[in-house]
Order: C-alpha cells, then sequence, then structure tokens
C-alpha cells in the first residue's frame, strides 16, 4: 500500500471529492456544525488513522472515530478478547471471547459503518514493522498500556511524521495529550528516560474503572476528529488531565520542544527505530511478570508451598507452614487461601515467601 498523503499536521493534502448524498445524510448533523462544515467532513472521510493498542482506549476511539466517518481506520494489536477486558473494552461482545480483539474490533467498526475501510494487523508492534504500518497513515492514537510500546510509537511518529494522540487511564485517574504536533514537543521531550520498571504498574496489577478509559478514549477521538478536519488541537503542548473519583479535571502546559531531544531535537541521536523493551528494561505488554524479591534460596513456588501445605495423610494443612499474605485489604477479599493471614504491608503486594 502506498504511503498517506497528508501534511505534518494530519490533514490529507490530497483535493477532497465532493460528499456523495449518503454522506450528506448519515453524517447531517456532523456537517451543521460550522467548524467542520463540508470541507471539514471531507477532510475527515479521507484521513487515515492508526490505533496502537484494541483495548480500554483504542474501543471509544474506534467506535467514534467510525461513526463520524474517518475513512481508513487501522488496528493493531497481538492479544485475544478475555472476560476480563469486557467491563470497560466495549466493542468487544461478550460472544467474541478467545478471539482475535483485531478481528472483534472490525467486526463491531463494521457493524457500526459498513463504509469504513479497516485494516487490521494481528501483530506486536515492534521497530521492523512499525514503518511499514506506520507509512500508511495521518494520525496514531497511542492507546498502548506499556512503556515500551509508548517510546516505539513516540519515535516512530517523530521520525515518520505523524501526529500522535495520546491516552492513558488507570484506577480512577486519566491523561491525554497530543505529541508531535504545531512544532510541539514529543514525549521523549518529556520523558527522555524510562521509568524504572520495577516502579510500574498497570490496570492488571492495578486496576481500572471502564468509563476512566472510556472518557479519555472519547477525548482522544474528539482531537483526532479536530486534526483530521483541519482544526487546532486543543491538547498540543497541554496534557489534559482526569480525576474521576473526586469529578476534577485539569489542563497543565507542557515544556517545549527540547533542542537536545535524542529525536525530534537538533541533533537528534535516534535516527532509526531501536530495541525498546532493552531501552526500557522491560516487556512490550500488560502481563504480569514475577518480580523476584528474595533470593532463590528464600523463595517458594507456588506448586512447592500446595504440596508442603497438605501432610502424608491429604487435605490437611501442615503444621509448620505459615502464610502472610501482604496484599491490601481489598484484595484479599476478592480470593485468599483459608488459612492465610491478612497483614497489610506498603513493602509490596505479593505473598511472602512465594514468588
Amino acid at each position: 500500500m502506498e504511503p498517506s498523503d497528508c501534511t505534518a499536521n494530519g490533514v490529507s493534502s490530497v483535493e477532497p471529492t465532493p460528499l456523495s448524498k449518503a454522506d450528506i445524510e448519515r453524517y447531517s448533523r456532523q456537517l451543521l456544525v460550522p467548524e467542520i462544515g463540508v470541507t471539514g467532513q471531507q477532510r475527515i472521510r479521507d484521513a487515515r488513522v492508526l490505533i496502537v493498542g484494541a483495548g480500554g482506549l483504542g474501543c471509544p476511539v474506534a467506535l467514534y472515530l467510525a461513526g463520524a466517518g474517518i475513512g481508513t481506520i487501522g488496528i493493531v494489536d497481538y492479544d485475544t478478547v478475555s472476560l476480563d477486558n469486557l467491563h470497560r473494552q466495549i466493542a468487544h461482545p461478550e460472544s467474541n471471547a478467545g478471539q482475535s480483539k483485531v478481528e472483534s474490533f472490525k467486526r463491531t467498526i463494521k457493524s457500526l459503518n459498513s463504509n469504513i475501510n479497516v485494516l487490521t494487523f494481528e501483530t506486536t508492534l515492534s521497530s521492523r514493522n512499525s514503518p511499514d504500518i506506520f507509512s500508511q497513515f495521518d494520525i496514531v492514537a497511542d492507546c498502548s498500556d506499556n512503556a515500551a510500546t509508548r517510546y516505539l510509537v513516540n519515535d516512530a511518529c517523530v521520525l515518520l511524521e505523524k501526529v500522535l494522540v495520546s491516552g492513558s487511564g488507570l484506577r480512577w485517574e486519566g491523561q491525554l495529550s497530543v505529541y508531535n504536533y504545531q512544532n510541539g514537543p514529543c514525549y521523549r521531550c518529556l520523558f527522555p528516560i524510562p521509568p524504572n520498571a520495577q516502579l510500574m504498574t498497570n490496570c492488571a496489577e492495578s486496576g481500572v474503572v471502564g468509563p476512566i478509559v472510556g472518557l479519555i478514549g472519547s477525548m482522544q477521538a474528539l482531537e483526532i476528529i479536530k486534526i483530521a478536519a483541519g482544526l487546532n488541537s486543543s491538547f498540543a503542548s497541554k496534557m489534559w488531565m482526569l480525576d474521576g473519583l473526586t469529578g476534577q479535571t485539569r489542563t497543565i502546559s507542557l515544556r517545549k520542544r527540547d533542542p537536545s531531544c535524542a529525536v525530534c531535537g537538533e541533533n537528534p541521536t535516534v535516527k532509526e527505530l531501536i530495541d525498546y523493551e532493552a531501552f526500557c528494561g522491560s516487556s512490550a505488554h500488560d502481563k504480569i511478570e514475577p518480580v523476584h524479591i528474595l533470593d532463590a534460596a528464600d523463595r517458594i513456588e507456588t506448586k512447592d508451598y500446595a504440596t508442603c501445605r497438605e501432610d502424608r495423610e491429604g487435605g490437611q494443612i501442615a503444621r509448620d507452614a505459615v502464610l502472610i499474605d501482604t496484599r491490601p485489604p481489598h484484595e484479599f477479599a476478592i480470593a485468599h487461601l483459608p488459612e492465610a493471614i491478612s497483614v497489610n504491608s506498603k513493602i509490596g503486594c505479593f505473598y511472602m515467601g512465594i514468588s
């Protein structure tokens, strides 16, 4: 497929064709908005948007972009739909559990708007495949859930001159910003050094309230629609922050583009995509990985504990086995072994003595 024809601000540079009668009927309420009108709707129809991540953020982004008439929507994700996705990932029906997320996405988008051209990439985004994928689109929505992918997406957008609309959500909080737009900063300008992987958390570990990612994803879609229509983004060089528990929002100004930035600066050192898992010291997924705090000699694996908690007569807990559960009380209440002693500790959330 040919690379997309667009300006550095995410607006298609191809001369638009007239709207059809069906287009006018379908998008009539959007056409009535004076800032959009016919010209804006033509640009929206001709826009090509890539969504990285078919999860809680990607679902509302995709649905609202399809509803608005974005002509081509691309989706990148390697995962399958699971039941614990459904409380927030509203593009995936329960009947699609176990199926490919990108194919589930495609069917949902097509059922909403059959005119949308949906491109699916069922793969883990990497330094090798991202240039070919990104080059087909004008605007990129970062709906990923890990640091390695965020740095990869940012660098690919800078090197390929794509506008990046980035969102994130965790527990009750969410954030939104637009990078690499109108000479504004990129993600690396603000975060040149990746965070300590051991201190990072995600939805799988800390949880998320569904409407939080719904709100952030909807705001991402709104910014993408504005950019595609040729309007200014409200969050270029700014960050919109949401606290769903208190109902408060605020917008903060970000630092200007950093002249010394490794990827978008005056003398960049990152001129091609690198190994981002090595750079971040973490994997490019949100799956929970074991953290070995104790030496191997001081640890006991879960299968070994299962053996030691039963004596030779079977079914009886060994008298010398003591299990201390240091998870927060609300996690202990969800599920715990009957002999576990709950001792809430701020040093970490793990089973004492169990890897």
